[in-house]
């Protein structure tokens, strides 16, 4: 296995301290880049081995922060903070680009190499960034398929990768049309994968707390997601030395 460095980084956005998770592949030279946004409920240690698994494969690797260091594991919690951030696009985007700064910063990064990719909340940031014209190599999304402010999709620079689950009451069928209508009339490279029978938040493994109706986990859809991710960045943002 190759060896990888994490660091906990601290940073300002959206009036809170934030506290990313920053993962490093061996080596010394310069790797493409990739900024991970969480589910809702914030970040995690799962959220953090996704940073972990990045860095394995050559990506500096960027897990970051929405909620200043929390997790929620009440759902009702949760929701009165992601509520208002999701309905606001220009706090999605403070907070991916404090995240952007950060990894930008970091210098194993190729600041020219980057890609962002994210889950429920963090996904919805990860777009929002793209729709703010960041120059991105790619925006992969799961359960995410959010609609921004008319006619900014057309300012997205790179190929957008959504996946969602065909039983997710969050985001149904309607959500998907929008979103599908939303990037092809900007011309966007899109494409978009329904898991057969999934739920909301089946990337994720069972946690020991409440639950919001409609959520599960689908642990084979979980796999060929993560899959998908990895697939996903080899085509866009290959690592080589």
């Amino acid at each position: 296995m190759t060896t990888i460095t994490t660091r906990t980084v601290e940073y300002p956005a959206d009036g809170l301290t934030m506290i990313g998770h920053l993962a490093l592949p061996s080596g010394t030279g310069r790797r493409p880049a990739v900024l991970i946004g969480p589910e809702g409920t914030g970040l995690n240690d799962f959220q953090r081995r996704r940073a972990d698994a990045l860095a394995e494969l050559g990506y500096v690797a960027l897990a970051f922060d929405v909620h200043g260091g929390r997790w929620f594991t009440d759902p009702q919690e949760m929701l009165a903070r992601v509520t208002p951030l999701l309905a606001d696009p220009d706090r999605m985007r403070d907070i991916g680009h404090a995240a952007l700064d950060v990894l930008r910063a970091e210098p194993r990064t190729d600041p020219e190499r980057i890609a962002a990719i994210g889950y429920g909340t963090g996904g919805a940031i990860a777009l929002e960034l793209g729709r703010d014209g960041v120059d991105l190599r790619v925006i992969g999304t799961v359960n995410a398929l959010t609609t921004g402010r008319p006619g900014e999709a057309a300012r997205i620079r790179c190929p957008v990768w959504a996946g969602v689950g065909s039983e997710d009451p969050i985001m149904p069928a309607g959500q998907r049309d929008a979103f599908a209508a939303e990037m092809q009339a900007a011309g966007v490279d899109w494409r978009l994968v329904v898991y057969g029978g999934a739920l909301h938040a089946f990337h994720h493994p069972p946690v020991d707390q409440t639950v919001l109706p409609g959520v599960g986990h689908h642990p084979l859809h979980a796999q060929r997601a993560w899959r998908d991710i990895v697939g996903l960045l080899a085509e866009c943002l290959p690592v080589t030395e």
